[in-house]
């Protein structure tokens, strides 16, 4: 269901920005190795959101 895949890329898109803000905090707080593991983490979120996305707008189109 559209639906279904629209609320996973939401999750996970909410996900990024969470592990961005992360990484920004980490950084400037000099802790670099520590930025680095939460940039890598919102790029996989951001990656699966952006999955789902796709998915999301083939199963519309399936319903039209």
């Amino acid at each position: 269901m559209a639906k279904e895949e629209h609320n996973k890329a939401a999750e996970h898109h909410e996900h990024a920005a969470k592990a961005h803000r992360s990484a920004a905090e980490h950084h400037g707080k000099g802790d670099h190795a520590k930025g680095q593991e939460h940039a890598a983490s919102a790029k996989q979120h951001s990656q699966t959101a952006h999955t789902h996305s796709d998915q999301a707008h083939a199963k519309s189109q399936q319903q039209k």
